[in-house]
């Protein structure tokens, strides 16, 4: 450290941290604590001391390093103020000790990955998982994440409090599972990070924050530090693979285009690409899963100059074995009707009503097929449930518009 750093020299240097760094501190600070709400604690009480201690000696050749040592400091002492844990505090300060020689100069190991598997951990329940996971990876804004899920800032803020809570009293640890339980938990993660990503897709909101951005640089992640799993390949391409066609899924009326219908020239080819070398990559490790068929079947809805109906079905099956679900079986019977087996498509979704009686699509796929079958008037009843339960205005439009065609 040389000269006094100017505040405006230190509002940028925590800026820039905190936008590129934050996941990593967090990350880092988790691990060596064994607490994610002590860690987060701990990196606020790092950032207050950088405000005047850079002010009085410049800024550090690695702020993050610096704040990670800090950080750590700050978390020891926060351990032993609050509780009787002396044994618990010495253990932590000999890990501050191993550590603090070499952070404010060497690269700080990237430990998102923990943190990841830790977020994403089975003991909570799936809104849980997502609101963790933007929370403290992303790092988006308690507000951000409420508006993500039409909800309210101080449910959101409870919910992300109680996921603390719950992996701490679940004495959950902050490391990446051993082989024999990675796919259980891998599963969790990849679903959670799907559905952060769709949730993104659909959004008609404006902000500044991108849902399926975040998503994808997760799964970017999760494949650079897990480089050979070709599940996380397979969720990594079906996202490329969706994103390239996002500004052709919204027409000039408002209302959702299917992809069959959408006008190819708006399609990301260079992100198509990717996505297709990426799921090629992971199918040549001969090690199937659910995300490389998914993958597969929004490859082949892209086939020229229709849809492989044929293969999506033959994929269908395949996926069915895997994940034997309602969803996929409405799936699959929606495209059992594109080959023509539209009796045998009806027969398949009415079978699936009293399971799916809350699920918005299942009326959007029953009302489409009841079409094809020409049971008109009971098409119609399934647009109006559909567009009834329909949560963005794109859907809704094109329900709308399918409704009036069935009414001409």
């Amino acid at each position: 450290m040389t000269k006094p750093a100017a505040p405006i020299a230190i509002n940028n240097a925590i800026e820039n941290v905190l936008r590129h760094d934050r996941g990593r501190l967090i990350a880092g600070l988790t691990t060596r604590l064994h607490d994610l709400q002590l860690a987060e604690d701990a990196l606020q009480d790092a950032l207050i001391s950088a405000m005047s201690h850079w002010g009085r000696s410049g800024l550090p050749h690695s702020p993050v390093g610096w704040l990670m040592k800090v950080g750590l400091n700050k978390g020891i002492d926060r351990v032993r103020k609050g509780q009787s844990e002396t044994r618990k505090a010495d253990d932590l300060m000999i890990v501050s000790a191993k550590h603090a020689e070499r952070l404010d100069d060497e690269p700080i190991p990237d430990e998102r990955l923990r943190l990841i598997f830790a977020c994403c951990h089975p003991v909570l329940e799936e809104k849980s998982r997502v609101a963790l996971t933007l929370r403290t990876v992303c790092y988006l804004t308690t507000r951000e994440i409420a508006a993500a899920f039409l909800d309210n800032d101080v449910a959101i803020g409870q919910r992300i409090s109680r996921a603390k809570a719950k992996l701490k009293e679940a004495g959950v640890a902050f490391e990446i599972p051993d082989q024999e339980v990675w796919p259980a938990r891998l599963d969790a993660v990849l679903s959670t990070l799907y559905l952060i990503y769709t949730v993104g897709y659909v959004s008609e909101d404006e902000s500044d924050r991108d849902l399926a951005a975040e998503a994808m640089f997760l799964l970017r992640l999760l494949d650079r530090l897990r480089s050979d799993d070709p599940e996380i390949e397979g969720a990594l391409a079906l996202v490329l693979l969706t994103e390239a066609r996002r500004k052709a899924r919204i027409g000039t009326d408002g209302a959702t285009v299917p992809p069959e219908a959408q006008d190819r020239s708006l399609w990301d080819t260079h992100m198509i690409r990717e996505g297709q070398e990426i799921l090629a990559q992971a199918v040549e490790r001969g090690r199937p899963g659910p995300y490389q068929i998914k993958a597969a079947i929004a490859d082949c809805h892209m086939s020229r100059p229709k849809p492989d109906w044929q293969q999506i079905s033959l994929l269908y099956g395949s996926l069915w074995v895997h994940e034997p679900t309602p969803v996929v079986a409405l799936n699959w019977a929606v495209v059992m009707a594109e080959l023509g087996k539209t009796d045998l498509a009806v027969q398949k979704i009415e079978a699936l009503g009293t399971t799916l009686k809350d699920f918005q699509p299942y009326y959007a796929a029953y009302a489409s097929v009841l079409g094809q079958a020409g049971r008109t008037n009971e098409s119609r009843a399934a647009y109006e449930r559909a567009i009834e339960l329909a949560q963005n205005s794109s859907s809704r439009r094109f329900l709308e518009k399918k409704l009036q065609q069935e009414n001409n």
